[in-house]
């Protein structure tokens, strides 16, 4: 499990407690408070990124309402036991379908409908996998929290075709895979969804 720095974790937390803040606060004297806490956070977070302030409040704080985890959907695809990644088009790197959930979609929609935008695959939402925490597994750490669902998915048609978000899809052993975008997929994560796709009795694994 990753460690996240202390000041990042307290600038988050600060954050989260500014904005609840500013949606719910009437008096004019405690929104002039909460925002000034929402500042300390993006100038905590600027100091420990290195990043242009004016950037850090565009990503740090710019939400509004109170501020709960984003939803991110990974799709487990194997056949023959290894499994499916596409390649991204900015970066270069490998990564699981997914992305991610939009507000009209539930967890296996979303999951289909990534699969189907991304690798070009018609897919059934079989079953889940995890429901991790993405920034006590993943690398770099987020501002935001993210909630990370890995769904084992099942093939049922289509063909790749490159588009905007990707370029290849391919299956790939565990023990050669290529360089994953570590953000929204690890090593770790891939043999997971493995030893789950192999287990019909698997207990879902949560953080």
């Amino acid at each position: 499990m990753i460690e996240i720095d202390r000041l990042v974790q307290w600038a988050i937390e600060l954050q989260s407690i500014a904005q609840a803040g500013l949606t719910y606060s009437q008096n004019p004297y405690e929104l002039e408070r909460f925002t000034r806490i929402r500042e300390i956070a993006a100038e905590i977070m600027q100091e420990k990124s290195g990043l242009d302030l004016d950037f850090v409040n565009d990503v740090f704080c710019s939400e509004k309402g109170f501020q709960t985890p984003k939803l991110d959907t990974r799709a487990a695809i194997f056949k023959d036991d290894k499994i499916l990644l596409v390649k991204e088009t900015l970066g270069g790197t490998w990564s699981m379908p997914g992305g991610w959930v939009d507000v009209d979609q539930s967890i296996a929609s979303n999951t289909i409908k990534e699969v189907q935008e991304e690798a070009g695959l018609d897919v059934v939402a079989d079953r889940l996998v995890a429901v991790l925490d993405r920034n006590r597994h993943n690398t770099p750490p987020y501002a935001h929290g993210i909630c990370k669902a890995f769904v084992l998915c099942t093939v049922i048609g289509g063909h790749f075709q490159p588009n905007l978000e990707t370029t290849a899809s391919e299956y790939f052993s565990l023990d050669a895979l290529p360089e994953l975008s570590l953000g929204k997929n690890t090593a770790a994560q891939i043999r997971l969804c493995y030893d789950a796709w192999l287990d019909e009795k698997w207990q879902v694994v949560f953080d």
